[in-house]
């Protein structure tokens, strides 16, 4: 690898096992990052009260969750991902988990949409030192053989806290107001970075990879092993490397598709297919909940098992996936009411997410301890200012397109219009793979 060493397991080494600590400071991660994507997926859930009360349009509620949420939530994280690797990565984490659910606190209170474009933009703030902190923590409390499933069951936040955002805002919603859902989840927020601050201890850089001896650096010399990396060498070094850029690229199109559908899907199911808030808090959040835990879950553990027979299956594994997402993906979209829509949906649920564990794996385990954090921001730069960026802002501006032909289905064609960026994420995913063979045969003695 360009500018790192890379980390080759000593033979017959003794693998460690994580602890009690290790299972309860994951367990408050992935807390932590259900509340985080509870936190961005309640515009999403709430979209049509919201459209109702603030007459924002389809093109607004895409740039409101996907461009002018990603431009501060993906830039930021790169410095903050910097700082944390230099000092208290549990501090970082416990800071940006308060300031974010603030912020979602005050989406609540916003009586215009400017209002809630400075709200949401806050929010996209705090969440850039969320993410990759955890990454780094969690990838220092478990040992190499067991980052997968560690990270898969972390990854199951998205899952959950989606669900949990579904279930929750709905049923506020529908009860009270969905200004009430976003106070409520903002202030249970608050309470939770004060849990991460004075329960989850700092684990030691590296401190469960003495298992793993690194190559010798090609600029030979002792210290070139040794001394921190900066900033932007370790940028440098991840566009350079034909690993680290291609799984970015990968996973940036497969997040075009993932957060373009998890932005509208409510409003689709509501406003085209003839659901109602009550079925949403129920149904959805259910197939939600079983779809996607069950993509992480499965994506950790098939990574796990077969990576040992070769390093491409952190590319076959989503590649797969996607491949058998597209034709139930055209049925929940053709469907002509919502109890289909949602069962041809369940498995893409799963199949969409397959991405995700793999990904984050392969780069933590790519480069140094003391780059884990700022790889982990760099990943999520290229992945969500593409996917999170452009999906949600894309289908939104293609539903207000089609709306003039289309009245009654007009995100129905916008959904339609997903479909080649399919073809796209699976290719960069056996892009991939070529360059994980390539790294082997150069690394084969």
């Amino acid at each position: 690898m360009a500018g790192a060493p890379t980390l080759s397991a000593t033979p017959g080494a003794h693998v460690a096992r994580p602890g009690t600590r290790a299972w309860i400071a994951l367990a408050i991660l992935t807390f932590v990052y259900v509340l985080n994507f509870l936190d961005r997926q309640l515009l999403s859930i709430l979209a049509k009260p919201i459209q109702d009360d603030l007459g924002v349009s389809d093109g607004q509620l895409g740039l409101i969750g996907g461009l002018y949420f990603a431009m501060f939530y993906c830039i930021l994280a790169i410095p903050v991902g910097w700082l944390a690797d230099r000092t208290n990565r549990v501090k970082v984490l416990a800071f940006s988990c308060a300031l974010w659910s603030a912020a979602t606190a005050a989406c609540g209170m916003a009586s215009t949409y400017p209002q809630l474009v400075l709200a949401r933009m806050t929010v996209g703030i705090g969440e850039a030192g969320g993410v990759p902190p955890s990454y780094a923590i969690i990838s220092d409390y478990f040992p190499p053989g067991m980052r997968g499933t560690a990270l898969s069951l972390y990854n199951m936040g998205p899952p959950i806290g989606q669900a949990l955002g579904v279930a929750f805002g709905a049923s506020v919603a529908a009860a009270w107001s969905w200004r009430l859902a976003f106070i409520w989840v903002g202030a249970i927020g608050v309470v939770t970075g004060l849990v991460v601050w004075f329960a989850v201890r700092e684990p030691r850089r590296g401190g469960l990879d003495g298992n793993v001896v690194p190559e010798p650096p090609r600029q030979a010399g002792p210290v070139a092993a040794t001394t921190a990396p900066g900033f932007w060498p370790t940028c440098a070094m991840f566009f350079r490397d034909p690993v680290l850029l291609r799984v970015a690229l990968a996973c940036a199109a497969t997040q075009f598709i993932t957060y373009a559908t998890m932005n509208f899907t409510v409003l689709f199911l509501m406003r085209e297919k003839g659901m109602e808030l009550g079925d949403v808090a129920v149904w959805y959040a259910l197939v939600v909940l079983f779809g996607v835990s069950a993509g992480m879950v499965a994506s950790g553990r098939l990574v796990d098992r077969l990576v040992p027979r070769g390093k491409a299956a952190y590319a076959w594994v989503p590649a797969v996936g996607l491949m058998l997402a597209v034709p139930f993906f055209v049925g929940f979209i053709w469907a002509p009411g919502w109890p289909l829509a949602l069962a041809f949906l369940l498995l893409p649920m799963g199949l969409n997410y397959f991405y995700l564990s793999p990904a984050v794996t392969l780069v933590q385990q790519e480069v140094r301890p003391d780059q884990r954090v700022l790889a982990g921001a760099l990943l999520l730069l290229v992945m969500n200012l593409i996917g999170l960026g452009f999906g949600p802002t894309y289908l939104g501006l293609a539903s207000d397109f089609f709306r003039p032909a289309y009245p009654d289905s007009s995100l129905q064609m916008a959904f339609y219009t997903l479909l080649p960026f399919y073809g796209v994420a699976i290719g960069l995913f056996l892009w991939l793979a070529k360059a994980l063979k390539q790294q082997r045969k150069e690394v084969a003695p």
